[in-house]
């Protein structure tokens, strides 16, 4: 067998993985160009031809969005939700983590696996008890309570990643810090928790994702008597396909779904880096 037949087999193995590869791309992509040409479309357009370009660009979709699903009062109340939510399950996440990697104390293993196990929990067997639990403590259709909530079923994610990342650090950084007389927190706060930035920022983007797209608990906890001015984006997303009653202008459907996701989308094409090295070295040195 000749170098050109041994290259033979080398050469089309790449080629198939590329091919795959562009393949993945498209069906990936494509979804999403398809969604922002439609997003200013008229309604009769978008069913008569529903994968060709937009004759005349209807960008009035966007104004219609805004205006019919309420979408500026609901992204004031995204914006606060997503930003107090993550800030919080960052933090609560870090310390927890810290602990549970840095001290040694009885239970600290059943810790740990209970926080584990919060990840075993569907939702929907929660929703009842967290139900009755916020209307007894007056936080139904409340920012506050949705805060709550979401930091709640976050934190079991959290905990884990931070748990594994800072594990993954130099124990003798942490115990230099100590003999310098900088303490638990000073440590915590000046070394142990810039070295955990990648970890940091992997736990806040998938927060960031999980918080601003949610609409089940959203649903549950904010449609009572005078939640209109606390709804958040999702919410006024669905308000807007049901404005009309029986008639859906989707054009501006989909206008809305374009301003729902571009901030999801900006977040990560700023912060992909960070996510890639954060989940590498969580899932190898974990």
């Amino acid at each position: 067998m000749n170098m050109a037949q041994r290259r033979m087999p080398i050469r089309f193995g790449t080629a198939a993985v590329y091919s795959l590869l562009l393949a993945y791309f498209v069906v990936t992509v494509f979804p999403m160009v398809w969604l922002c040409y439609t997003s200013v479309k008229p309604s009769a357009e978008v069913f008569l031809e529903p994968f060709a370009l937009p004759v005349d660009p209807a960008w009035s979709n966007y104004a219609g969005a805004w205006e019919a699903g309420r979408l500026g009062g609901g992204l004031f109340n995204s914006v606060a939700v997503t930003l107090v939510s993550v800030g919080l399950t960052v933090f609560l996440g870090a310390m927890a983590g810290y602990a549970l990697s840095r001290f040694i104390f009885p239970g600290a293993r059943a810790v740990l696996f209970f926080f584990i196990g919060g990840l075993m929990v569907p939702l929907q067997l929660a929703v009842v008890p967290l139900f009755f639990e916020l209307r007894a403590m007056e936080l139904l259709n409340s920012r506050v309570g949705l805060v709550l909530v979401y930091v709640a079923t976050g934190l079991p994610f959290a905990v884990f990643i931070m748990t594994g990342f800072f594990r993954s650090l130099p124990a003798e950084l942490h115990e230099s810090a100590l003999l310098d007389g900088a303490g638990q927190w000073g440590a915590f706060r000046y070394v142990m928790l810039p070295l955990a930035k990648p970890g940091l920022i992997t736990v806040a983007i998938f927060t960031f994702l999980g918080v601003w797209h949610e609409y089940f608990l959203a649903f549950m906890f904010l449609s009572g008597e005078g939640s209109r001015s606390v709804r958040t984006l999702p919410l006024g997303l669905a308000e807007l396909t049901i404005a009309s009653q029986y008639r859906t202008d989707w054009g501006a459907a989909f206008a809305g779904i374009v301003m729902v996701m571009l901030p999801t989308l900006v977040v990560y094409v700023l912060l992909q880096r960070h996510l890639r090295e954060g989940v590498t070295v969580g899932a190898v040195k974990g």
